[in-house]
Parts: C-alpha cells; structure tokens; sequence
C-alpha cells in the first residue's frame, strides 16, 4: 500500500500533474498499440472496434480521475489499456483502409492498359527510370480502379532491352525509348504484380516500404503498344494536385544542377542537399557516408529541415523587433515560430515532401504550437506529443530505423539542452564574457556530439549491427559545414538558378571537395560489428544512454557503461561440434547459401547483380554481406563460384572486397585467386564431410575439355553430416545428371538445391531418383520471367515423395542438421507481417 500511496502522490505532484500523466500514459500506451499491430502476421477482424473501446474507457478515466483516492490509481489503469486499444484500433483501421486498395490476384502479369499522371521526381537509372505513376482511369474493361487495380503504382520504364532482372523483380523488360518527365499524362499498357520483396533475416522490408508510400503494386511499362503522351495536366488539375507542379519545379532545379556540375565529382551530393534526390549520389558515395556515420547528412529530413527553420526563426526574430507596429499585432517570438515553421515547410516541400520529410514537419509543427499556446509545456511533453502525432498520421513510421535514428538523437539533444541552457550566465566584462562563450559553446558542442553518439548507438547496432569508429570525428567535421555552410549556400544556389547562383553552387562544392577526400579518408578506419542481439540487450542498452547523460555527479551514472556492453560485446552464434546451418538466402532470381559448422563458414555463390549498369546494386551487398554480418562473421573459410553466371557470381566483387576469404574455389577458368572445384576433391570440418562430385578432373594435355563456368561445369557439392545429408547442385542440366549417374556418383541427399532454380531441362526422373530427396528447395525470383520452378519440375519432386519449397513464397530457408534429424523453417513462416502475401 506504501507503493500504491506514493504513486498517487507522484501524480498529484505539481511537476506532473495527475491530467498530464494520463495524458502520458495514454500517448505511451497507444505507441504500444500500434507497436504491437505491426508485427503480427494478419490483421485482426474489426480493428475499429479495438479504437472504440479505447474511447469508451478513455472517457471511463476522466470520470475516475474526478473521485481522486484509490480511483487515480484504478484511472491510471483504464489509461493504459484505453491508449494501448487506441493505438492498436486505429493503426488496424488505417491498414484494412490501405490495403483495400490492391491489385486483383488474377490481374498479375496480365497486361492493363490505363491512363494518369507520372507524379514523382523520376528516379534513374542505367536501363531507365523509375516513378510513382497516379492512375486516373482504366482504359482495358471489366476492371475497378482502386478494387482490382490500385490507384498509385510504382513503374518501371526501360529505355533499352536488357535480360538483367531488377532488385525486387525478375520481369521482362521492354525497351520504350522515350523518357518521361514529372507530370506528364500518358496512356500505357502496363504488367503489374502485388507488392513483394526479398524476405531475409534481419533484411530490408521492401514490402513495408511500399505500404507506408501507398504504393500498392509494381510493374513495368510494355513496348508494345507504345506509350502515348496525352494533353499537359489543367490548371484545375494542378490546383487539385500541387505535388505535381512541385516537382516539375524540383525537376528544372536538378537540370540546372546537374548541368552546371556535369564535371563536378560531388556535384550529386549537392543535388541531394537541395531536393532530396539522393539517386544522385553515387555507390562509391553512399560507401563513404555509410562508413564514417555521415549518412544522415545526405538525408533532407530531421537536421537540415530543423537548422533551416531555426535559421528563419533567429532571422524573423532579429528583424521583427525593429518594427513596433508589427509587435503589437504579433508579438517578434510567435512571428518567429510561424515563419520558421513555414521554412520547414517550404524546405520539405523542396525535397519532394518525403515521409522523413513529413515527420519532420509535423515534429517542427506540434512543438511550434506548444510553444505558441503559452503554456510552456516540457520539452519531454513536446516530444512525446510529436511522437503521437506522427503515429496518429502514419502509423507505419515505427517501422524505418531512420525515424527512431532521429527521434533518438533529437531527444538526447533535448536532454543536454535543457539542463545547460540552466547554467548561469555569463560574466560581465567583454573579455570574460567572450572567453566563457567560445568555452560554453565548445562544451556545448561537445555534450550534443556526446548526446546523439550514444542515443543512437543501440539502434545503429541493433538494426545495422555496426557502428563506425570515425562516426565521432568524422561528424565533428562534418556536420557544422554542410549543415550551416554547404546546405545554405545550396539552397540559396537553388533559389537563383542564374549568375548569382550558380557561384554560390560553385563555392558549395569548392567547400565539399577537401571535406569529402577528409572523410574518404576516415572510410578507411574500421567499423566495430555486432551479431544481432537479443532484445533484453537492446533494452539494457536503451536505458543507459538516459543514465549517462545524467549530470556529473548523479550517484550509479556510471552503472550506465555495464548496461551498455551486452550489446556492444554480443557474441557471435557458436555450433557445437557436427552441426551444420545452412541458409539459402532469398535473393531474387539467383543463389547464395551459407553454410556454417563449428568452427568454419563456407559460401556457396553470392547471388545476381540487379542491373547492367556499371554501379548497379547486387544480392553480395544488399543481401549477403548484411546477413554475414547479422551472424557475426568477418572471414570466410571457402567462397565456391558454381559458374560464372551473373545470377550466382554477381554478388562476389562487393563479397570479396569487404571480408577476407581464405580460399576460393570455382569452375572458372579465368578468375584471379581462384582454385578449380574438381570431383574427388575432400575435406572434413568439425566432422562434417564435404565432396566435389562435378566437374571432373581433367587430365592433362587436354585444355580444349576444361570447364569454362558455364551452366554445366558448375560445382556440384555434397555436403554429409552425422544428421543427413545435402547436395548443391548449381545450374547443371540434364546432359551434367547423366554422366553423374553414369559415373555412379554419391548423389543420394536427404536435402537437395534444384539443378537451375527447377528449369524444364534439369531435374529429370532419374536423377531425382537417385538423389531421392526429402526437401527439395528451389532459389528463385517471384513472378520470374522463366517461370522457375517449373509445373513440371514440381511434378517430378512430388511424384519421388519431395517437399518442396520455393525461396520467392517462403523466403530465406533455414536448415539445421542436428542431433541425428533435420529441421526446415522459412522466414516468412517465422518472421510473417500482415502486410506480406
């Protein structure tokens, strides 16, 4: 009772007062809710129902809190559960409404011919472009805008043929020729398919990302017939749509950019500072920025929008005083709230009014609004009224790491700016007064340099599991000059796109030139890498960067570093003796599979590059190494190339040159470093038996014979173990499984990788006899334009007994031979969201 009755107390206090602390109750409990509604397979049924209890027992707490006593503490509890219904309900209620806009399951891959509206800045790339293109009306009959087709859809348009598929697809790609330009209206015929994304271990939710940008399918833009450009949008429609005259704006901006900085070699970062065009940044860019923990920079959303306001807010302030009469209507400190609330704005509208941007604005705008209601609410008040606001508007934002990354260091930035905006004043002689500013404001940089260091480091290695050593020095550089030097001139250069601007736009770029070759060099300095943790860990390590921001001489601050080393320190996963793990991860149209016993790791192929493109991306950098890395592995003991087809070897150039790899194997003649994969080759590891059966050795003499890297000369490996057996079998056809058999090979597995994703010419009867397996597992692209697996192929496995499953439907495989048996699971399976197919 002693509790309850100090509990009653601390509400009652003046510095919470008991109104306010439902309040915080409420808005905690309801992030709660919508925490809670995204992670769960499927929606439930009557969502809204969850928001109208939590009306009814929110009402319920204002009626207890009256009657105060025992009451207050029965009201605290209605709060939280009325705030953790409201949350739940309403995040329910905003997806069943979303997702009602679909694409008919029938209606995949079939063509559809519509008219609309290119309705975003166009993201190119080497074989196209890529935009958000906003459907007015279906042309093809017996079709339902918004119930069998959605109304925004995120297109491709490929300008030249290429038999490369995309990162998230495998289609067709169809040359068109033209570009197409931001509001354009067009009529095309379009394939299109239901969102659905590489479904990896601790991977990108490309699904996720889709939903939250109401983009509700994909597709690309068919040849044939060819596109037809339709009549300029009317000025009513721009009126209906100003998104559409914003970005034709952003568009000219990054003409003239890109024109005046065509041999510029950072004039793409300059682009992205001013309208949030980070396409423009190159691979070789994003490395450095990733690397020294500069990314955030490159981003127009929480600092450079808040800087661009406070800027406007100090300018408004200094200028507004100086005339009375417009004191007496508005008084200088609310004029300079509204103007530096319509600099961020007129800003993130400039970036294209991105969801980082619209949190940020609605952030800006709750704390504009506090602080204009002469209330003078708390700064921790503030923040969490930003918070609720931004879930209340878009749910899905407690999804990207890239908000809690700010909302982290913002309120870390709060927390230190509070208690030293207390300290005294400074003294009154100049010369003092001078000296303890130049001091403050050096203390002052340091401790918030200090403050979003460790409110960001649980999430940096929760999420991204590293942190860069040279983040610390490298933003103590960085930030001042691109946030009040580099970003202001090129905003200004964006302003003027003429004479004067363009100067400036030089001077922006004379000023990143040595800052951009400072932090090339600190890409140069390690990185400090964790396994993924567990989640008690991530939560010690939530509570200490609060605790070591306590002021000096707070007693048990220092109890914050021993909360902090779980999960700095998290160990790597071990294997005892005789287990194997194996991962065949979902790349796309492709393969890459991770073999770990242990005290050895093995890759067997790194997975397709998405593009023929000089900087293209690939399955080694988006998916392979950020799995590497999630399992606490910097060396590989073996990497084996099956062949030299881009859908196996694309990802190896970003493999190898980020971890160190003892040996090399593979089928091609011709590659540096390489040793050739030949039968009869052996080895045992942690008494697991591994054995090349294909291609044979050839005998010497005999050059024209050797393997080339070709579909049949891939590296067939058997992998046996005390639990069973597995076979990897690479891009073999029908001609390679003969001589297996004729050779009478050990091909007999419990657990078998399909010969060529499951194609017609692989896989035949009489192999799959003799391998007689009990999974047979196929890596392949969804919806691909080969149709791996084949109706036929699937139909040979289930005739043997099989089980097959398929990396496109089930995601990453996961097996684990251990203690004499074998089990299988699929991420989707374990790690299903509502919003996945």
């Amino acid at each position: 009772m002693r509790g309850l009755a100090f509990l009653i107390e601390f509400l009652r206090s003046p510095g919470l007062p008991h109104s306010g602390a439902l309040g915080v109750v409420l808005q905690v409990a309801g992030l709660g809710g919508v925490l809670t509604l995204q992670q769960l397979p499927a929606l439930p049924e009557h969502g809204l129902l969850f928001f109208c209890l939590g009306v009814l027992l929110g009402a319920l707490c204002l009626c207890l809190r009256r009657r105060g006593g025992v009451f207050s503490f029965l009201a605290l509890a209605a709060a939280l559960v009325a705030g953790f219904a409201l949350g739940f309900g309403w995040a329910a209620w905003r997806a069943e409404l979303r997702l009602s806009d679909q694409l008919a399951f029938e209606w995949e891959g079939k063509d559809i011919t519509l008219t609309g509206t290119v309705a975003s800045l166009p993201v190119e790339f080497g074989m196209g472009q890529r935009f958000v293109f906003l459907v007015e009306r279906l042309e093809t009959p017996g079709l339902a805008l918004g119930r069998q087709v959605p109304r925004r859809l995120w297109l491709s348009h490929y300008r030249r043929m290429t038999e490369t598929p995309g990162p998230e697809s495998d289609e067709i790609t169809e040359s068109t020729g033209r570009r197409m330009a931001v509001g354009e209206r067009w009529q095309i015929t379009v394939r299109l398919k239901r969102p659905h994304g590489t479904s990896n271990p601790d991977g990108f939710a490309y699904e996720a990302w889709l939903l939250e940008r109401k983009l509700r399918a994909t597709g690309y833009i068919r040849a044939a017939p060819p596109p037809a450009r339709l009549a300029a949008p009317t000025a009513q429609t721009l009126l209906r749509r100003p998104m559409l005259a914003v970005h034709q704006i952003r568009a000219r901006i990054r003409e003239r950019f890109v024109t005046r900085m065509r041999d510029a070699p950072y004039g793409g970062i300059l682009t992205a500072l001013a309208i949030g065009d980070q396409q423009a940044i190159s691979a070789e860019g994003w490395a450095v920025f990733n690397r020294t923990g500069t990314t955030h920079l490159m981003s127009i959303s929480g600092l450079h929008v808040t800087l661009a306001a406070l800027l406007v807010m100090w300018l408004t302030h200094r200028l507004w005083r100086f005339y009375p009469s417009l004191c007496r209507r508005l008084a200088a400190p609310r004029a300079a709230i509204l103007a530096g609330t319509l600099a961020a704005f007129a800003y993130a509208l400039l970036s294209g009014f991105g969801i980082p941007a619209q949190r940020t604005f609605l952030m800006l705008g709750v704390a504009g609004l506090a602080l204009c209601s002469g209330r003078a609410p708390g700064s921790g008040r503030i923040l969490l009224a930003a918070l609720t606001v931004i879930w209340i508007f878009d749910p899905w934002a407690v999804l990207a790491p890239g908000f809690w990354l700010s909302f982290g260091s913002v309120a870390a930035l709060v927390w230190v700016g509070t208690r030293l905006a207390a300290q005294p004043e400074t003294p009154a002689s100049l010369p003092e007064r001078l000296r303890s500013r130049l001091g403050s404001g050096l203390r002052t940089f340091g401790h918030t340099q200090w403050a979003a260091t460790l409110a960001t480091l649980p999430i940096l290695l929760c999420v991204f599991r590293q942190f860069p050593l040279a983040a610390p020095f490298a933003n103590l550089l960085a930030i001042p000059l691109v946030s009040l030097v580099i970003t202001p001139l090129t905003l200004l250069a964006a302003l003027f796109c003429w004479g004067p601007g363009l100067l400036l736009l030089d001077l922006a770029h004379g000023i990143l030139a040595p800052l951009m070759r400072l932090l090339e060099w600190c890409a140069a300095w390690p990185l400090w890498q964790t396994p993924t943790p567990a989640p008690w860990a991530v939560a010690l390590a939530a509570l200490a960067a609060p605790i070591l921001l306590l002021p000096r001489g707070v007693p048990g601050k220092g109890a914050g570093l021993f909360l902090l080393l779980p999960l700095v320190f998290w160990p790597a996963p071990s294997l005892p003796p005789g287990t194997l793990r194996v991962t065949v991860l979902d790349v796309g149209q492709g393969s890459a599979v991770l073999l770990e016993s242990a005290g050895h790791r093995l890759l067997y192929d790194t997975g397709p590059v998405y593009g023929p493109s000089r900087d293209a991306d690939d399955a080694g950098r988006r998916v392979v190494l950020p799995y590497l890395v999630s399992r606490g592995i910097g060396r590989l003991d073996m990497l084996v190339l099956s062949h030299r087809d881009k859908d196996h070897s694309g990802g190896f150039e970003s493999v190898r040159g980020t971890l160190a790899i003892t040996r090399l194997l593979s089928s091609i003649p011709d590659l540096p470093g390489g040793e050739p994969c030949q039968t009869g080759t052996h080895w045992t590891w942690d008494g697991i038996r591994f054995e090349f059966l294909h291609p044979p050795r050839i005998p010497a003499g005999k050059p024209g014979e050797a393997p080339q890297g070709r579909n049949e000369d891939s590296c067939v490996l058997k992998v046996t173990t005390p639990s069973g057996r597995l076979l990897l079998t690479g891009d073999i056809e029908a001609r390679t499984e003969r001589r297996l058999l004729a050779a009478a090979a050990p091909l007999a597995a419990e657990v078998m990788l399909m010969p060529h994703h499951g194609s017609h010419r692989s896989s035949t009867p009489a192999f799959v006899a003799a391998v007689a397996p009990r999974w047979a597992l196929a890596s392949a692209g969804y919806r691909n334009r080969f149709n791996h697996p084949r109706p036929e192929t699937l139909a040979r496995y289930a005739a043997q007994g099989s089980k097959t499953r398929n990396t496109a439907e089930d995601g990453a495989l996961i097996l684990e031979f251990a203690q004499g048996k074998i089990t299988l699971t699929s991420q989707r399976q374990q790690k299903r969201r509502y919003f996945q197919d």
